[in-house]
């Protein structure tokens, strides 16, 4: 086993008044809080908050990373692998790298979920660039493109389509 040490010499600090937020779309807010750049590589992280019932991310894995998602508060449904999990304030829910997940606001409560990816991986751009795809000014198909780039490998989940 490796270990990785991430190369950043100041504490990162990010003020909720002076992150960029994602809210082109009434039912969710992405607020970027600070990308693999920001933190030497160790970590990416996102506040996500979604109105009841909300998609958050389809079905997708990550081949270097490993996910975190921390229930700030109400509720969400998260799909890890074929098993789905439902997650309440305080829970805690970690995916290992290669496994399929994806997650979305219980049909009953919205959700405000801090997301963590490690080892981190430049973010902010695909958050952008989803934006881009929700205005129309790029298909959905861009997506394909860049898998690679933001190590986001989407994919088919018959468990996650038959959850509602």
């Amino acid at each position: 086993m490796s270990l990785f040490v991430p190369q950043f010499d100041s504490s990162v600090i990010v003020r909720a008044a002076e992150a960029e937020t994602i809210d082109d779309d009434p039912d969710g807010v992405f607020t970027l809080l600070a990308d693999s750049s920001a933190s030497g590589g160790a970590l990416s992280t996102v506040r996500v908050t979604l109105a009841a019932g909300t998609d958050g991310a389809p079905p997708h894995l990550h081949r270097h990373s490993a996910e975190m998602f921390f229930l700030l508060d109400g509720a969400a449904e998260i799909l890890s692998g074929d098993d789905i999990v439902t997650a309440e304030r305080g829970d805690l829910l970690i995916v290992p790298p290669g496994k399929p997940h994806a997650f979305a606001a219980t049909p009953g409560a919205g959700a405000d979920i801090l997301v963590v990816i490690t080892p981190g991986v430049e973010r902010f751009e695909y958050f952008r660039h989803i934006q881009r795809i929700r205005l129309g000014e790029v298909g959905p198909d861009s997506l394909l493109k860049v898998q690679d780039l933001y190590d986001n490998h989407f994919l088919n989940s018959e468990a996650w389509a038959a959850r509602r």
